[in-house]
């Protein structure tokens, strides 16, 4: 895997990521509680499958990143936004979706469920995560960029 390649696959991997948890956070989770004859419980089964997909897909996601950083070495900048992403992921998994799951199992046995900061954490999460995809996909980008610049000047010197 060459230089370029890496840091496109890279850059094009935090944009789709990016795109790919927003639609489902911030447009199919709540969407579907307002389909006529979706029940409460019946929504929630539907959530923890596709939450649970989208986790599996965001660690592909990240070990794509981490994968193109051996090939080619990220910025500082881009080392610690990789590195952010993957602590939100890791809190996301082992903790959070744990919890939430819970709670939606609770909510699907007709028990009710005491108030918890659970979903405003996941909120937080995906409000932090989503600027630190599009900014590592900005950073692989302008490394792609500057690489490209410097060996075109080094071709007419």
């Amino acid at each position: 895997m060459n230089d370029g390649f890496a840091l496109s696959l890279r850059s094009i991997t935090a944009i789709f990521w990016l795109g790919f948890f927003m639609a489902i956070s911030f447009m199919e989770a709540p969407l579907k509680f307002t389909a006529p004859g979706l029940g409460i419980a019946e929504g929630l089964q539907v959530g923890k499958i596709i939450f649970k997909a989208l986790n599996l897909w965001e660690w592909t996601f990240f070990l794509i990143l981490v994968t193109t950083c051996i090939f080619r070495k990220t910025s500082r900048m881009g080392f610690y936004l990789i590195t952010m992403a993957g602590i939100i992921l890791v809190l996301e998994t082992k903790w959070l979706l744990p919890v939430l799951d819970q709670g939606a199992d609770q909510i699907i046995r007709g028990r009710q469920v005491t108030e918890h900061n659970a979903h405003w954490f996941y909120i937080i999460f995906e409000v932090i995560k989503a600027p630190l995809l599009l900014l590592i996909g900005i950073e692989s980008g302008k490394m792609l960029f500057s690489e490209k610049k410097m060996s075109y000047h080094g071709r007419i010197n």
